[in-house]
């Protein structure tokens, strides 16, 4: 039997994003196909400390987070890219300047801007985090904050081009539409972290099975020939997809895993 590697991204992917619930089939299915000797990954764009207790516990062999930022394999960190701080300042002093909401992430906690925050979106993320205790003990006037990368809201009357412009080149910009754009220190992305891994167990992408939802998933689709889109997926993952399972709500980690002979 070859042995497969399998990354998983996690909002819509093994976690319902309308009920905050991870389906039974799916814990089973990742462990069963652990005991088989394969490998399991979480690949989001979430930072490390953002995945809940919940997640972990299903048992995985390692964790790609932050788009790629960061590295975790068997409790080992291979891979750790924070933002120089001359350049966290930069960022802010340009998210005030282009009127836009964010959340910086960093390896440790979120951070929000000290002032009213715009959009819905937004508040409806900084009222999660601030439930869950994160983003409450720094601000964006905190001196010397580090982040390791953006989750923004653009206003209708920003102008993304100039900001991109402002800020300059050594970032890559993930659209998750309706304004909302993940910026990422560039050459890092879920693919990135897909190579690194590989190369670290000398796996092949024949063997390599990716899982995803949604636009941020899609450097890790167009790297892998086996991208397995959730039925509930955006469309522009659904229009890739080598394989489209069910939805998450009728067990389609397990039926693809099924479907692949993976267990």
């Amino acid at each position: 039997m070859e042995r497969k590697i399998m990354f998983f991204d996690i909002d819509g992917t093994i976690l319902a994003e309308d009920t905050r619930i991870i389906p039974d089939s799916t814990v089973k299915a990742i462990k069963a196909a652990r005991a088989k000797g394969h490998l399991a990954f979480i690949n989001t764009g979430r930072t490390y400390f953002n995945i809940e207790k919940e997640i972990r516990d299903i048992g995985f062999d390692g964790f790609v987070c932050g788009c790629g930022t960061y590295i975790n394999i068997d409790n080992q960190v291979l891979v750790a890219v924070t933002i120089e701080e001359a350049t966290c300042k930069t960022i802010i002093e340009l998210l005030r300047k282009h009127n836009m909401d964010a959340v910086l992430e960093g390896l440790e906690d979120v951070y929000f801007d000290s002032k009213e925050i715009i959009s819905d979106d937004m508040k409806m993320i900084q009222d999660h985090f601030h439930k869950r205790g994160y983003g409450l003990m720094k601000n964006w006037d905190h001196k010397g904050l580090l982040f390791d990368k953006i989750f923004a809201k653009a206003n209708p009357n920003t102008d993304m081009n100039q900001f991109k412009t402002e800020l300059g080149d050594g970032f890559d910009y993930i659209d998750r539409g309706e304004d909302l754009y993940e910026i990422v220190p560039s050459g890092y992305s879920k693919a990135s972290g897909i190579k690194q891994v590989l190369e670290h167990y000398h796996l092949s992408l024949e063997n390599t099975y990716v899982f995803g939802d949604s636009s941020n998933d899609l450097p890790m689709f167009r790297y892998a020939p086996n991208s397995i889109a959730m039925g509930n997926s955006d469309a522009c993952i659904l229009n890739i997809a080598s394989f489209v399972t069910k939805d998450i709500h009728e067990d389609g980690i397990a039926y693809a895993m099924q479907h692949f002979q993976i267990i």
